[in-house]
């Protein structure tokens, strides 16, 4: 039986052949990493831009909401680091009959499927973006820091990350049954796109789907509340989301697996 510490150095190393074998394509690092500078350089931008017009919007001032922008790009860049594979399952594993390999090495499909891009660069630069941003935006702003609040902040992205790659998960092994699951996962993963913003802007159907539904309100909009207000109506809930929703998600993996056997697809 594979130990956690096993899997543990099987990260370290995979993700370093996964670099070394990225850093052979310099040009193409550069461009993405170029691409992702103006993307949030843009999105940073449009903020500022609002509230040029504007002192507040819902209650929320420039600085709550760039704090908000801020620690949202975190756990979403935690997860890009570690589970940017699963679109491949999405995309074409599946299609190409090319997932049976995954099922024939003696360690878990999952962890397989997913070691191949860990590691991922962009992820790394937007946990750097997302950290300096909220920093930032902090230094403006009466936070009342304490060691308990900083091991609750970690854990809140911790849980925010495991909220990503649980739905990730589950779009993504709907491949199973539809072959090609990626514009169900687009679709999806669009909604977090929501999440950069208070809650409070959008419709309550809206706010409903981002809290109960696809859970993405809990990566940013709840633990930024308790960052920011001490406000702890659902904070608590978030670690619990986040395991109702891996475990949720790993379970239709593993039906999904399981058919996959059935057909001899």
């Amino acid at each position: 039986m594979h130990t956690y510490k096993h899997y543990l150095g099987l990260s370290l190393f995979l993700g370093g052949v996964f670099l070394r074998k990225l850093m052979q394509y310099r040009a193409d690092f550069l461009i993405g990493a170029f691409g992702f500078v103006v993307s949030v350089s843009t999105r940073a931008l449009f903020i500022y831009l609002v509230f040029r017009h504007v002192n507040t919007i819902s209650g929320w001032s420039y600085h709550q909401v760039l704090f908000l922008f801020g620690f949202s790009l975190i756990p979403r860049g935690l997860d890009h680091m570690f589970s940017d594979q699963l679109w491949e399952l999405g995309r074409k594993l599946i299609q190409r009959g090319e997932f049976f390999k995954y099922l024939i090495r003696p360690i878990n499909p999952l962890f397989h499927l997913v070691s191949e891009r860990f590691f991922y660069p962009d992820g790394l630069g937007e946990i750097g973006a997302g950290i300096a941003i909220a920093i930032y935006a902090a230094g403006s702003l009466p936070i009342a820091m304490s060691p308990t609040k900083a091991l609750m902040m970690l854990l809140l992205v911790l849980s925010a990350a495991l909220i990503y790659l649980s739905v990730k998960l589950a779009f993504a092994s709907l491949a199973f049954w539809t072959v090609n699951s990626l514009p169900a996962m687009n679709a999806a993963y669009q909604l977090s796109s929501f999440v950069k913003y208070p809650l409070d802007i959008f419709h309550h159907a809206i706010q409903f789907a981002l809290l109960w539904v696809l859970p993405f309100a809990f990566t940013a909009y709840v633990p930024v509340l308790y960052i920011l207000h001490d406000d702890c109506t659902l904070v608590y809930w978030t670690p619990v989301v986040a395991l109702l929703s891996f475990t949720a998600a790993y379970r239709l993996w593993l039906a999904g697996i399981e058919r996959y056997d059935m057909t001899g697809s």
